[in-house]
């Protein structure tokens, strides 16, 4: 017997099995043990109580991690909004978690005309650039023109 969530559709795969829903609390025991025994989906629970104890929230960013500091130190510390991914703190933010700035950034700065918005790393994600011709999309690589000369050692 699998036991899915009632939220996931397994689809047919030509094997026999008998497909079990969990209840409300079977998903939410499941719940608790993932965020207890995977570090990367969030804060851990020595984290959570450390920041609980110690911790004193400081602000938030535009893609919801929550940021503290030590009350009587010098530690300062992020929690992720879902998967704990460091390309994922804004640069005002990381120049304060790193004591390269004093003050955190609360307001809103204004940017530039030339910069632009900040985005975690998609590497990996179905959201990751690929140029023309990459191995996974559609389209064919444009052809080497002759204006490329490979270095040639003397």
């Amino acid at each position: 017997t699998i036991a899915i969530p009632s939220a996931i559709v397994a689809p047919n795969v030509g094997m026999k099995c008998q497909i079990q829903r969990l209840s409300p609390s079977e998903i939410v025991v499941m719940g608790l043990l993932s965020q207890i025994f995977t570090w990367w989906n969030g804060a851990t629970p020595w984290t959570r109580f450390f920041t609980w104890r110690h911790g004193q929230k400081v602000g938030t960013d535009q893609f919801g991690n929550l940021y503290f500091k030590e009350k009587n130190g010098p530690r300062r510390w992020v929690l992720y909004a879902g998967e704990a991914e460091a390309s994922g703190v804004p640069p005002l933010w990381n120049a304060w978690l790193h004591h390269t700035v004093a003050t955190a950034p609360l307001e809103p700065q204004s940017a530039y005309e030339w910069e632009k918005e900040h985005r975690p790393n998609l590497t990996g994600t179905a959201a990751a650039y690929r140029p023309p011709g990459d191995i996974t999309g559609p389209g064919q690589r444009d052809r080497a023109t002759g204006d490329y000369e490979p270095w040639r050692p003397v």
